[in-house]
């Protein structure tokens, strides 16, 4: 088997149904498909079992979350390539070939993603990955397609395939020696932005992260928490936090988390103006549960590859090209990629 296409999932039977035979039509002969499945109370497994008794199934006996639980799906499977696909996502046919053609292409491409469009909408780029992530110096995710919450529709202006600093975890495309080499995700990120800082590790290392526009898949999001949620809130703040302390090079590292320290709290004293205590909670949260962490995270700071300046880093403050400058397109940022 060259490629394992492997889903994780966690009591969604209804996406089960929905998706799944989208991706077992546009398999192809040298891939696999491969359900994880979390400890899941609904009826997936008998629904599987019932209507795909050829696929492998991998159970777990509880909730293990994103990252832990695709840590122990792909240490059970051989195979060349590993696809992280989330199980609310339709695929296109040949939207395996020409990932794998680019990344056979370049030795050092570790990491790739396809195209990401809306499933309700498949004109626009999609929140999670969009045409590929993207990150400013002071930790702000966004994607070509996608700033903030602003959403551009695709007339093809992200055709080019390039080096991006992060791929989505809806769909991402990783070779087994590096995800064994870098040791998967971090588990204790549970989820959100644990491939993000996957992608980090990763180009601290020395490889890179690219993006595939002649594959295209449809992905609908926010499947496991909606996208307002203390509890979505509570992990994006923790683990951006994270994420940082882990991976910047260390004569950047206190200017920028002493920044990201204030910008996070004037986002939560927003919440509160916006009457939304619970998400002011989240962030407050976040940042108590970030410095109990910190012991943890300086450890594995120091057992990964050193620290570097990486490509695509955007220079600026994403939330004053947004915010005051109005720059609401990718393509009105100056990123070097």
């Amino acid at each position: 088997m060259t490629t394992a296409v492997v889903i994780l999932n966690w009591n969604g039977k209804h996406m089960l149904e929905r998706f799944l035979p989208s991706v077992t039509a546009n398999i192809g002969p040298d891939a696999e498909v491969i359900i994880a499945d979390n400890g899941s109370t609904d009826d997936s497994l008998d629904f599987l079992q019932q209507n795909y008794p050829q696929l492998r199934v991998i159970t777990f006996d509880r909730n293990y979350g994103f990252a832990e639980g695709y840590n122990r799906a792909l240490a059970q499977i051989d195979a060349q390539y590993f696809v992280l696909l989330n199980d609310d996502v339709e695929v296109t046919p040949n939207w395996i070939a020409p990932v794998i053609a680019q990344m056979e292409r370049n030795p050092d491409t570790a990491i790739c993603q396809p195209k990401l469009l809306m499933y309700d909408q498949r004109d626009t780029f999609e929140y999670a990955g969009g045409a590929g992530g993207f990150i400013d110096k002071y930790g702000y995710p966004f994607c070509r397609g996608r700033l903030f919450t602003t959403l551009e529709k695709d007339h093809g202006q992200y055709d080019d395939a390039c080096e991006i600093f992060w791929a989505s975890g809806a769909a991402m495309f990783v070779r087994a020696n590096v995800w064994r080499e870098l040791g998967g995700l971090d588990s204790d990120f549970f989820a959100h932005m644990e491939e993000i800082d996957f992608c980090w590790r990763a180009k601290n290392a020395g490889y890179r992260v690219e993006y595939c526009p002649e594959s295209v898949i449809y992905h609908v999001g926010g499947g496991t928490l909606p996208k307002s949620n203390p509890r979505k809130t509570y992990l994006n703040f923790r683990n951006n936090m994270a994420l940082l302390y882990k991976n910047l090079p260390k004569r950047r590292l206190l200017w920028v988390l002493g920044c990201r320290v204030v910008l996070d709290y004037v986002a939560a004293f927003k919440f509160l103006l916006e009457r939304k205590p619970k998400e002011f909670k989240a962030v407050t949260d976040a940042h108590q549960s970030f410095y109990k962490w910190m012991p943890r995270l300086k450890v594995k700071r120091l057992r990964r590859q050193s620290q570097q300046q990486v490509s695509c880093i955007y220079s600026g403050l994403l939330l004053v090209d947004y915010y005051l400058l109005r720059r609401t397109r990718f393509s009105k940022l100056k990123v070097k990629h």
